[in-house]
């Protein structure tokens, strides 16, 4: 089986590990600062603060702007339910719009006609590692005062025009083990705003400054140097591991010819967290994957259902009818281009894929 997601674990990554265990410094220590010195670096920005998790990256970046009950915040429904429930934890509300069908991305037309008074933030997904288009969100944002938060989860490496995913706001990662890079668990927070950078790290450890002094509600999200032991081989493999998912997803867009393919505009440099195609034409998805597998090329649906159709949303937001989201979700298949795809198993995958 050619799977849709194979971590890379290498000797650096164990002996980092190893020398966190030799330490005695379990927690979050010297390992988290150089890994958020590097991740910083990586992004073009002045801060990066280190989290247990992308969930919870969101969510201490959205508390950190003072988003809270009776705000709304506005947001794609084409992307994991954690862009959603973020918002949720602070008591803000989401505000669901549609999505552009080449891209999979946020459409800025629709946020500018759903701001109100109560909007105050707008959070962009940088979905499958392709970065939103950012100009015009930015300029909806000037034009109402509204803070940008980036959940740029599955996009680090990304750009936009040159600037680099994580830097046009206040943004979020994730370094879950099955992201571009990872840390088997873990998030982090980019920003260029030292206040926003000061709460982010209140936040995530219960408020505190000075130890057993606490200044504002705050929580346990911090990340262990055993994490960020992983997470600093891995940055160091970002360009490589970027290099070899776009030689792939050029190789699977070039050949296949069974389904609509992906595309990229110019300006924007994608990073293929996910390569997706699109089955259209009311074709069979479930049969399509069914025959994949059995073909021994794993596949993924990511979304299956936009987060307005899920029960608990639909009952805070209402019917709410986003036709673009809804098709696409009945759609897509996400196909490997991970770095150990081989040229073996990218051949099989355009085989089997042009069967269907």
């Amino acid at each position: 089986m050619i799977h849709i997601a194979k971590p890379f674990i290498g000797e650096e990554e164990k002996q980092l590990v190893m020398e966190v265990l030799n330490s005695g410094m379990l927690a979050q220590g010297p390992k988290v600062a150089a890994l958020e010195k590097a991740f910083a670096e990586a992004c073009g920005v002045k801060h990066a603060v280190a989290t247990s998790s992308g969930t919870t990256a969101l969510h201490i970046a959205l508390l950190a702007h003072g988003i809270g009950p009776g705000d709304e915040v506005i947001t794609t429904p084409f992307t994991f339910i954690a862009s959603a429930n973020s918002i949720l934890f602070t008591g803000a509300k989401p505000v669901f719009v549609d999505i552009e069908p080449d891209t999979f991305n946020i459409n800025p037309a629709q946020v500018e006609a759903a701001v109100t008074p109560r909007t105050k933030a707008i959070l962009p997904v940088h979905l499958y590692g392709y970065v939103c288009d950012m100009d015009a969100l930015q300029a909806i944002a000037d034009k109402h005062n509204l803070a940008i938060i980036e959940d740029a989860c599955q996009a680090v490496g990304a750009t936009y025009h040159g600037k680099k995913a994580g830097s046009f706001g206040t943004g979020t990662f994730s370094l879950y083990a099955t992201k571009n890079i990872m840390s088997g668990e873990g998030g982090m927070i980019t920003t260029d705003d030292d206040h926003i950078a000061e709460q982010c790290k209140l936040i995530r450890s219960h408020g505190m400054r000075v130890r057993y002094y606490h200044d504002r509600l705050g929580y346990n999200f911090r990340m262990s140097d055993l994490h960020a032991a992983i997470g600093l081989a891995q940055i160091g493999r970002l360009a490589d591991f970027t290099a070899a998912r776009q030689a792939n997803a050029a190789y699977l867009n070039e050949h296949i010819t069974a389904a609509v393919t992906p595309t990229v505009k110019p300006g924007y440099e994608h990073v293929w967290h996910q390569y997706t195609i699109r089955l259209d034409g009311g074709r069979d998805r479930d049969a399509a994957v069914q025959q994949l597998n059995d073909a021994g090329i794993g596949t993924g649906i990511f979304y299956p259902v936009p987060a307005h159709q899920q029960g608990y949303l639909r009952e805070l937001v209402g019917e709410v009818h986003l036709p673009v989201a809804e098709q696409l979700a009945q759609e897509v298949i996400s196909l490997p281009v991970h770095p150990q795809v081989s040229g073996a198993d990218l051949n099989q995958i355009v085989e089997e894929v042009n069967k269907l």
